[in-house]
């Protein structure tokens, strides 16, 4: 496995996987997320990966995208209220559904954690829907916290 930075060469892979994380949430809240739909296009992802902001992690296996960590740099100074720090957040983590249990998401998730060390951040973030149970087991196993919880109520 080489884990690296995405490129356009991986454009037609993350497309895939970004329609298997569409399809998860949809399994999780249909009442939220569409069946078949994905994040971002191919003009959407061009930009990103144009973005030094918007860091993406690829992980390949014999020469084929096995999975990403789409990731935010995000930094708050001066604020009346929060404290100024750096945090690399986890907009998106997915691994091929036909090659997980392979070490593969945990390898980029190191990534990622060993980046935001390399940049000075303070903590890696990311969010969760409910109902995602695999993936909750996975952060948790991996040292994560929960930080806040976002709660509704449906009419």
């Amino acid at each position: 496995m080489t884990l690296r930075f995405a490129c356009d060469r991986d454009i037609p892979g993350m497309i895939n996987l970004l329609r298997q994380v569409g399809e998860v949430h949809h399994q999780i809240r249909p009442d939220l997320f569409r069946s078949g739909a994905q994040k971002y296009d191919e003009h959407a992802l061009k930009a990103l990966l144009a973005d030094p902001s918007r860091p993406i992690l690829a992980a390949e296996v014999e020469g084929v995208l096995a999975g990403y960590a789409f990731c935010i740099l995000q930094e708050t100074k001066n604020d009346p209220v929060l404290m100024d720090r750096k945090v690399l957040y986890i907009d998106d983590l997915c691994v091929d559904e036909n090659l997980r249990g392979r070490g593969i998401a945990t390898a980029l998730y190191e990534k990622a954690v060993s980046y935001a060390r390399e940049l000075g951040c303070h903590a890696v973030t990311l969010n969760v829907w409910q109902g995602n149970d695999s993936a909750m087991k996975f952060y948790e196993k991996s040292g994560l916290k929960p930080q806040k919880v976002g709660m509704e109520y449906i009419l």
